[in-house]
């Protein structure tokens, strides 16, 4: 492998005059290839969750087990997300990226593997878990900070890759559901494993231009640190993340496992998919919308999309048909949607690109770093305090996100910034 990653064309630093491009604002050839990448990658990120629980719930473990499980999943992506976007800096995001999904290749195979034979020993399915969440820590900094090195219209290209990830957050959940009803857990890794080749081969055809990297010579403590600067100097970013924080232990992180603790009893692991596959399809409208809605304020627009959000955990407190809980999941994936557009434009847009991974990468380890707790909570919170108890106070949390974001002055107020020079990626280096 590492001859494999050694042999890709080289990225240079930043050159400070970029010559005028005919290519698409969106569609590139190289926006083409990365947004096959990440469907693929999303596809497999999509399935994981509901396989591996309803998977467990199905198979006998109780909620703790799978509480747990989704704990070593996304734990050790929130510890190491930070090395991910230095590592990203000083090897190209490329490169980290088609050794992370080799790697989510492998997980999945014996992931598979493992549910076909039995989990006869949960620290095996941890394990497992935990090498894919590392794989995504090295992965996701390189995934933002790409972006903008292939396409013109970066919110345009946000809004089309978080429909892609709606897409397959629709048909993902669904596929995971169905075929761990029939008992074929197995078979979802399989697909996984198959989604992260065809990502590895995409980003491997990827050609880009120059692209943005820190001095050398510097060491790994001062590449961190330089990143924390850049990162606590925008009162709006970190402002964010601390409001994202509480959100994410309180109500993001409980949800989706306390939710298929009371749907997959009472309605089966495929009415748990299909839900999950509304919340798809509700954040393919918010993505669509996003492509074309540029507010002069967008963290503002964002924060008022996600006041939709507290429907779903309402709608099982009070016992809602599952059409209608379907229908609260399409509100709450439609607010989501437009929130991470938003959001994410937001931060490769007023970010510069030789400090963005590391940025980006302490804007995701204070994000989703607090979700493991919440994950792990989950399950004695709900014998300490029941289901209805920890949905109630996950659904009036969401809605104080919602406020806390509209009422912090440099979040509300952060403009849209104009979209920074764009290198010509027609005449980059390997063509």
């Amino acid at each position: 492998m590492k001859d494999l990653l050694t042999d890709l064309p080289s990225d240079a630093p930043l050159s400070p005059a970029t010559p005028p491009t005919t290519e698409p604002a969106i569609w590139s050839r190289n926006f083409r290839s990365y947004f096959t990448a990440r469907s693929a990658g999303l596809l497999s990120w999509a399935m994981l969750p509901v396989a591996v629980s309803a998977g467990l719930l199905s198979g006998g473990y109780g909620l703790d087990t799978a509480g747990y499980a989704m704990a070593f999943l996304v734990g050790p992506f929130a510890g190491l997300v930070l090395f991910g976007g230095v590592l990203a800096d000083r090897f190209t995001a490329r490169r980290m990226m088609i050794a992370a999904d080799l790697a989510n290749l492998t997980t999945q195979a014996l992931l598979a593997l493992l549910f076909l034979h039995g989990i006869d020993h949960p620290w095996q399915l941890y394990a497992l878990l935990a090498a894919s969440g590392t794989a995504n820590a090295m992965f996701q900094p390189g995934a933002s900070s790409t972006v903008p090195l292939v396409a013109r219209d970066v919110q345009g290209a946000n809004g089309v890759l978080r429909t892609a990830e709606a897409l397959t957050g629709l048909g993902g959940p669904a596929l995971a559901g169905v075929l761990v009803g029939l008992g074929n857990t197995a078979w979802v890794m399989v697909i996984s494993a198959v989604a992260y080749g065809t990502s590895a081969a995409c980003l491997f055809a990827l050609r880009l231009g120059p692209v943005p990297a820190p001095p050398a010579g510097e060491s790994f403590r001062h590449d961190l640190a330089v990143g924390w600067r850049e990162f606590r100097s925008r009162s709006w970013l970190w402002g964010v993340i601390v409001i994202w924080m509480v959100f994410a232990v309180l109500s993001w992180g409980p949800q989706l496992t306390v939710a298929a603790g009371v749907i997959v009893p009472e309605h089966g692991p495929t009415a748990f998919g299909l839900l999950n596959c509304a919340l798809g399809a509700g954040t393919v409208a918010g993505g669509l919308l996003a492509i074309r809605y540029k507010p002069a304020r967008p963290l503002a627009a964002g924060a008022v999309a996600i006041l939709a959000y507290p429907l779903y955990p309402l709608g099982i407190v009070l016992d809602w048909p599952l059409w209608l809980l379907a229908a609260a999941q399409i509100a709450v994936g439609a607010g989501t949607g437009v929130w991470s557009v938003m959001w994410a434009t937001s931060v490769q847009t007023q970010v510069p690109g030789e400090v963005l991974n590391r940025v980006h990468a302490y804007e995701v380890a204070g994000s989703v770093g607090m979700y493991p707790l919440g994950s792990a909570l989950a399950g004695p919170a709900t014998h300490a305090f029941g289901t209805d108890r920890v949905l109630l106070l996950g659904a009036a949390v969401a809605l104080l996100t919602a406020l806390a974001l509209l009422t912090t002055r440099p979040i509300r107020t952060l403009p849209r910034a104009h979209p920074r020079p764009h290198p010509d990626n027609t005449k980059a280096a390997g063509h």
